[in-house]
């Protein structure tokens, strides 16, 4: 197995804070945005952080921060392709940090992330990235979610989709991201997913470590997926398969993916489809809930976004 090269510098010496580049892509969202980037100015962290606010197809505009010493905001257009993924990767490219982290503009990072972090990273100088646990905030509530294992490998992240390992927690060395890893995948349908399987990429390289307690907030909200969003969340799931043949292996990851891709159906209400897919999913894996919960949404009798919101009470998704 191959692993990140470099163990000199800040992994090898616990006096040196490196460079962190934060990317917060960003649309039309600026109280929010607002709230994303003064978590990154306020951690508490010795090292400076670059924080680079990427806007897609909107006009820049600074959002109402307190900068202090060691804090940068910069505003970027994103100039590759439109949606998040290359909203991303217009970020990564343009950072100047030996490290690199995500927030979604709607997300926040708590106060000691970067620091639990880089010294996590410093004790297990084979690992590829860090994620953490974190916070669902969901209807005024916080449902904290610990990391469940201390280090994520490819075959974990194939068998269950360790949700603690998303775009608002990840820390990537930018060196690994631009080479052996690669960027995110804008061909991937509609950016669904992006983060999952940019992490899989990362965990074929070396193991995910993770800050077990929370060390982000992620924000939940009722909104209704139009069918459009259905067909992309389908489509994308069927293009991860694709890409990713080792699903094949675990039967209880693949049971999953299928699951999801059964619900999306029942969401659009390809009632057939959906049933189909969901037994498929089924004789792989009998505790593939999300195959359970697109025969429910298949009957006609509950909507998807009813069994979404239901799951999401209980810091769930599909």
């Amino acid at each position: 197995m191959s692993h990140p090269s470099s163990v000199s510098g800040w992994r090898s010496d616990p006096t040196v804070w490196p460079l962190v580049t934060a990317v917060i892509p960003t649309k039309d969202r600026p109280q929010l945005l607002a709230r994303a980037v003064q978590s990154v100015i306020d951690q508490d962290y010795p090292g400076d952080i670059e924080c680079l606010v990427v806007y897609d197809g909107t006009e820049p505009v600074m959002p109402d921060v307190r900068l202090r010493d060691g804090r940068t905001v910069q505003l970027l257009v994103n100039n590759r392709t439109p949606g998040l993924a290359g909203n991303r990767n217009t970020g990564y490219l343009a950072a100047a940090g030996e490290l690199v982290g995500s927030c979604d503009d709607d997300d926040e990072w708590l106060p000691g992330k970067l620091r639990s972090q880089i010294d996590l990273l410093r004790k297990h100088p084979q690992a590829s990235a860090a994620a953490s646990g974190f916070l669902y905030h969901y209807r005024g509530k916080d449902i904290p979610r610990q990391a469940e294992l201390p280090a994520l490998t490819f075959a974990d992240l194939l068998h269950d989709r360790h949700l603690e390992a998303n775009a608002s927690t990840y820390l990537i060395p930018r060196a690994e991201l631009l080479t052996e890893i690669g960027l995110v995948d804008e061909q991937l349908p509609g950016s669904y997913a992006e983060d999952y399987e940019l992490l899989l990429r990362a965990a074929r390289l070396g193991e995910i470590v993770c800050v077990q307690q929370p060390q982000s907030r992620v924000y939940l909200h009722d909104s209704s997926f139009f069918a459009s969003r259905w067909q992309t969340i389908s489509d994308a799931l069927a293009y991860l398969l694709e890409r990713v043949p080792e699903f094949r292996q675990d039967p209880v990851g693949l049971a999953r993916i299928e699951g999801q891709i059964a619900f999306a159906n029942a969401a659009l209400g390809r009632r057939l489809p959906a049933a189909k897919w969901a037994l498929r999913s089924l004789r792989k894996s009998r505790g593939a809930r999300q195959s359970y919960a697109a025969l429910v949404v298949a009957t006609g009798l509950v909507s998807a976004d009813r069994v979404l919101a239901t799951a999401r009470k209980f810091g769930r998704g599909i």
